[in-house]
């Protein structure tokens, strides 16, 4: 006992001692209100802090930086070379391939004429390479925002009444997306990109999948008619309302193809090296099918065609915007939406291939880059744009060395538009169909799902509930509700903050939690308490319950071995931050421990939370700042010192 209350007086004026005073915690740091403000704001809006070093740079210099920064063209292209345009020449060519199919597929999955798909493919590529920040990523058209935009714009106008008016807030709904993406950019703004959990996104993507597939029955039994609804109930229902248009010829055909793009994959699978197989197989179907529609004149024998494809790059279409009170609302709403899931699909394709290349892309220059693409889309008779997983994958497995392979790609687009387009009239619409199946298949992420349910069941119900909203009902609920569970499920952990008893790991100063490890070391007459959330007015009553439930459960421990808890410290190293309520709720547990004669101890606060309890008067005037220590070794250390003193002086009175 002797041993130990030596110790423990050595670590108290080791706290205490003038010798040691660089060890106590320093209870003196204020930071002015602006300074502290400007760094919320700098942590929140730049945690990257991307103009580093411009401070000590001559303003010709921090301007040139500033400049890069917002087009990192100027970044790549001074010490751009025929060895990498060699790289990016094979990969632009390889998803310009892909780029054609799938832009004319999509642009008919969204109910637009087929020739917007290429013009979309042609300008928001240029624009990428200059605003880009990914050398991976290869822009255009995606499926779920397609379809995503199309089943709301479809609540406002129908595209067979009026296709003039829908192709308009199609453009204006891309013009919305893009000033939405480019002030979240500029604005620093991506945080609300990141409310779109991969659970989110997995479940989301997986039930889009699903519905798409499902409609595109449609083209594969070569109907006319279908219904505007994307539900599965609907959609099958409209199938065989309408089986009396069903067409073998196109279904047999749509299967041949369907076989034939999977048996691609397949060997991609089987060997790498033979990527650019899958990546042109669905530019053969189109000519294979195309050909085959030509020779036997399937428009006339069950085989439906896309019809005339006009020749001319894309005519401007700023005029066509439409601001009209009656169809901006529809406009303004279908443009956030998607530009959100084209954001978060965006980024974390590029954030994803950057990684196997141990490359950086800044998802606040992907936003603006995403933005400018879109706004001067709208102009240019394009519809939204952002990077699609199956032709940004296709451009890295090609080698690409820079966003150099967005300009090939557009210029080959440029080349079909001028020459080339009219040819593909004869495209049969089951061949676009089988390459959206095919597409989409690969999106319902069957194992990701298994492995969700295995690992964190929460996150699963998230990942259903947008995959069951989006199948059973429309995109737009499946998603928020996805989302919203999401949020509901942050504010339960922010109210239900977890706490800890710690224990002493023998032979160490390491302390932790006693549930975790079994073997940790309680201290007699000791709590000691972990708090590892910030504490506000949302936590502030279920943390000042919690903790008297700790303390009433030790009172029962210390009586069985008959003795009285004495001193409940509190580590506060995981507290980020406190509120008002915070600092009167310990106010209050000072108070009620205090008539039990139980002292509080803090251990290691935080700047943040120092400065608050010295100003509230917390600390100088509820616990005293000799019961404050930088870390819970000393804390105990003190307490076990005070206890030492306390029974040495009860003995003394008993003599």
């Amino acid at each position: 006992m002797g041993s130990a209350a030596g110790d423990g007086d050595r670590q108290y004026a080791m706290h205490h001692g003038s010798a040691a005073a660089d060890q106590r915690v320093n209870l003196a740091a204020r930071r002015p209100f602006v300074e502290a403000l400007r760094s919320g704001l700098a942590e929140t809006f730049f945690p990257d802090d991307p103009f580093r070093g411009f401070g000590a740079l001559p303003p010709a210099k921090r301007a040139w930086g500033a400049l890069k920064y917002f087009v990192p063209a100027l970044e790549w292209a001074p010490q751009y070379g025929l060895g990498k345009f060699k790289y990016d020449l094979l990969a632009g060519i390889t998803i310009a391939s892909l780029a054609i199919p799938q832009g004319i597929s999509y642009a008919r999955l969204a109910n637009l004429p087929p020739i917007i798909g290429l013009y979309s493919s042609f300008v928001p590529p240029l624009l990428y390479a200059v605003f880009g920040s990914s050398n991976n990523l290869a822009v255009g058209t995606v499926a779920a925002a397609s379809l995503m935009l199309a089943s709301i714009v479809e609540d406002e106008v129908n595209p067979d009444d009026n296709p003039e008016l829908y192709l308009r807030l199609f453009y204006t709904s891309a013009f919305f997306t893009g000033i939405f993406q480019t002030a979240l950019g500029v604005f620093r703004l991506g945080l609300i990109v990141d409310f779109l959990s991969r659970s989110t996104i997995t479940g989301f993507m997986g039930g889009t999948a699903m519905i798409i597939i499902m409609q595109q029955l449609k083209g594969m039994l070569g109907m006319k008619h279908f219904t505007p609804k994307t539900d599965v109930i609907s959609v099958v229902g409209s199938i065989f309302r309408y089986r009396h248009e069903w067409k073998w010829q196109s279904a047999i055909l749509g299967i041949c193809f369907v076989l034939f793009l999977l048996s691609s994959k397949h060997l991609r699978k089987k060997m790498p090296n033979l990527f650019w197989v899958s990546a042109i197989a669905p530019f053969m179907v189109v000519i294979i099918g195309g050909v085959f529609a030509f020779l036997v004149k399937g428009d006339e024998h069950g085989i439906p065609i896309v019809g005339d494809l006009k020749k001319g790059l894309n005519p401007l279409s700023i005029s066509q915007l439409t601001f009209e009170a009656k169809h901006v609302e529809i406009a303004v709403k279908a443009g956030l939406m998607s530009g959100i899931l084209a954001l978060a699909e965006g980024i974390a394709v590029g954030r994803s291939l950057a990684m196997i290349k141990n490359e950086q892309i800044d998802g606040n220059k992907e936003m603006i880059a995403f933005g400018m693409m879109n706004i001067i889309g709208s102009f240019t008779s394009c519809y939204l744009t952002t990077g699609p997983f199956s032709k940004s994958a296709v451009n890295f497995h090609a080698g690409c060395k820079t966003p150099m392979s967005n300009v090939v790609m557009s210029v080959c687009i440029m080349l079909v538009l001028l020459f080339l387009a009219p040819l593909f009239k004869y495209t049969p619409l089951v061949a676009l169909s089988s390459i959206i199946v095919v597409a989409m298949i690969g999106l319902i992420k069957v194992k990701e799902f298994i492995h969700l349910y295995k690992i964190d069941k929460f996150d699963f119900c998230i990942c259903m509930v947008a995959f069951l909203g989006v199948v059973f009902f429309t995109m737009v609920i499946g998603l928020s509700a996805s989302v919203g569970l999401s949020v509901l499920r942050t504010l339960l952990y922010v109210a239900r903050p977890a706490t800890c008893k710690l224990g002493s790991i023998a032979g160490t100063e390491i302390f932790r939690d006693v549930k975790q490890y079994p073997y940790a070391k309680s201290f007699l007459n000791i709590l000691v308490l972990q708090l590892g959330s910030p504490i506000y007015f949302i936590n502030a009553g279920y943390l000042r319950e919690r903790i008297l439930r700790w303390v009433e459960d030790e009172e029962n421990i210390c009586k069985v071995h008959g003795q009285d808890l004495q001193h409940l410290i509190l580590d506060l190293g995981g507290v980020t931050s406190i509120d008002n309520t915070g600092i009167g709720m310990l106010v209050e547990i000072h108070k009620s421990l205090d008539r039990k004669g139980i002292r509080i101890v803090l251990a290691n606060p935080r700047l943040q939370v120092t400065e608050k309890l010295v100003l509230s008067g917390y600390i100088k005037d509820t616990v005293g700042e000799e019961s404050v220590f930088l870390t819970v070794k000393d804390a105990i250390a003190s307490c076990r010192y005070a206890l030492q003193t306390s029974r040495s002086k009860e003995g003394e009175s008993e003599v």
